[in-house]
């Protein structure tokens, strides 16, 4: 997955500065990372991970970007069957 696929509009598009992708805190540096990773390992697009971030932006529209990504990323895992259980 390359960082070219990923949205750059709307609710769903990263945080940017001046067209470069910001972190406020290093864990969301860490779970956008860990994203990516999975995106590769599985040879999968930002695409398949999209509709997951949609819904969880969805469910809480007010929520903070990074917020929403860790349940989006939540959610894709294990659809992925890469979680465990708690």
């Amino acid at each position: 997955m390359s960082t070219a696929d990923l949205d750059i509009d709307g609710a769903v598009a990263p945080p940017r500065r001046n067209g470069e992708l910001i972190f406020d805190a290093p864990w969301q540096g860490r779970a956008f990372g860990i994203c990516v990773a999975v995106l590769d390992r599985e040879g999968l697009g930002w695409g398949d991970f999209r509709p997951h971030l949609v819904a969880a932006i969805a469910a809480e529209p007010g929520a903070d970007y990074y917020g929403a990504f860790t349940a989006a990323l939540d959610s894709f895992l294990a659809d992925l069957g890469l979680t465990t259980p708690a």
